[in-house]
């Protein structure tokens, strides 16, 4: 065993990984564009940007050097009692971009601590107001079964109870799951929806617009969503749209919510916010949710906050990310992946392995046929992935669910051998 990968062994505890049965990892040393290389100098395609973060490719020179000159400036200060430009900048940008008439950015660390931030808000929101007793009590959340929303508790919480949170499943709050909206199911899902307006004092409502990311690359109805967003606006629940993985175009659109004619009052983002250069999470907010906390009753404040919350070197890293994904080249480049994923779904789709192969946007899914059930533990998972690895390819199953995410500069015959290896892949199974 290499120098690196016993220290590897010995030191180190990474994520989702099956500790007894994990094989070795893949020590990278430098990355490139949409590559990364190892220490033995092999190449790896990355395919799904490096976990959904990196927009522009790695070691991006231009994400570099604006983090370098913010560097010189000042590398970190604290956000309360104090600002500062970049912070300034990224807010009124964001502002200026999401849907939904947002008003206020609220700086966290990461996707989780977003949701999270979302969820206070949101009860505290109906803490605050000065309403009848009946309207201040809400405190029951709706979610969609399959969600991920993190790993924090409250992200845990409104996600799905699975593997990923059963040790912890006696201590999350109760939340109200609603199935996840498809043409099929719309009559039901909508009588669920209206059942529990009625019967539960409901505070919130969070979703994953369009697609859920961990759940398997779950595509579903954006007509059914967008009626389940206006019965809990009328019914006064204030609507949170996760947009952690699907902001940025990931969809074909710079936010999935714009699919909708009914917007979020709060979005959570991270990701891709800062190009996958440095860590940051976003909860934006409408007027009326912002005015909650303004109030001479000191008790009102919303406590929460980050030691790094709105570093200026994340915040640099953020507004040069916005910068390069403003431009035209970056926008046609989402357009030709978008297109050449449709072209290969459309090819691949009578495939006998396959269950069903989905795309929207710049992300594409292919689900697996199997006598088990899918889900992230299907036994296809190291299949799978061993068989990429091998072909200088990264692309981390869910199960017996695998899907290709790139990062916005890769090149077509990077793309196209990775379609091709998912064939010769097919044909061994």
């Amino acid at each position: 065993m290499p120098d690196s990968a016993a220290k590897d062994l010995k030191f180190a505890w990474h994520p989702f990984t099956h500790l007894k049965y994990a094989p070795k990892n893949i020590n990278i040393v430098s990355a490139k564009g949409a590559h990364y290389f190892d220490e033995h100098k092999k190449k790896y395609i990355d395919g799904i940007s490096s976990w959904w973060v990196n927009l522009h490719g790695h070691s991006h020179p231009y994400l570099i050097k604006k983090i370098n000159q913010q560097l010189k400036k000042n590398a970190h200060s604290i956000f309360s009692g104090f600002t500062h430009p970049q912070a300034i900048k990224l807010a009124e940008r964001l502002v200026s971009i999401l849907p939904g008439q947002q008003s206020k950015i609220f700086f966290s660390d990461d996707g989780s601590t977003a949701v999270e931030v979302a969820i206070k808000m949101a009860l505290q929101f109906f803490h605050n107001k000065n309403y009848p007793d009946s309207y201040r009590e809400r405190t029951k959340i709706i979610a969609l079964e399959n969600a991920y929303h993190g790993d924090t508790f409250g992200g845990m919480s409104v996600g799905a109870r699975n593997a990923f949170n059963n040790a912890f499943s006696s201590l999350l709050f109760d939340v109200v799951h609603i199935p996840v909206p498809f043409k099929e199911n719309r009559t039901e899902v909508l009588n669920k929806l209206k059942a529990t307006l009625i019967k539960n004092k409901c505070a919130a409502f969070i979703y994953e617009p369009v697609i859920q990311g961990a759940g398997g690359m779950v595509m579903y109805n954006k007509d059914v969503l967008d009626e389940m967003v206006a019965l809990c606006k009328k019914a006064g629940v204030i609507c949170i749209a996760d947009e952690v993985m699907t902001g940025f175009g990931r969809t074909g659109k710079l936010f999935a919510s714009e699919y909708l004619k009914n917007k979020p009052d709060i979005i959570c983002l991270s990701k891709g916010l800062t190009g996958g250069i440095m860590p940051m999470g976003v909860t934006s907010c409408v007027e009326k949710i912002y005015k909650a906390f303004i109030t001479d009753d000191k008790t009102k404040t919303f406590f929460h906050g980050h030691s790094y919350t709105a570093n200026p070197l994340s915040c640099s890293a953020a507004n040069a990310s916005l910068d390069l994904l403003q431009k035209k080249e970056t926008l046609k480049n989402i357009s030709k992946i978008s297109e050449a994923h449709e072209k290969f779904r459309k090819k691949i789709s009578g495939n006998k392995q396959l269950k069903s192969v989905r795309c929207l946007g710049t992300i594409i899914a292919f689900e697996l046929k199997s006598k088990e059930n899918s889900g992230y533990l299907h036994s296809a998972a190291e299949k799978i992935s061993e068989f990429f690895i091998q072909k200088g390819i990264i692309l981390r199953p869910l199960g017996n669910i695998f899907y290709i995410l790139p990062p916005y500069c890769i090149k077509m015959k990077d793309l196209k051998y990775i379609y091709s290896e998912i064939e010769n892949f097919l044909k061994t199974c």
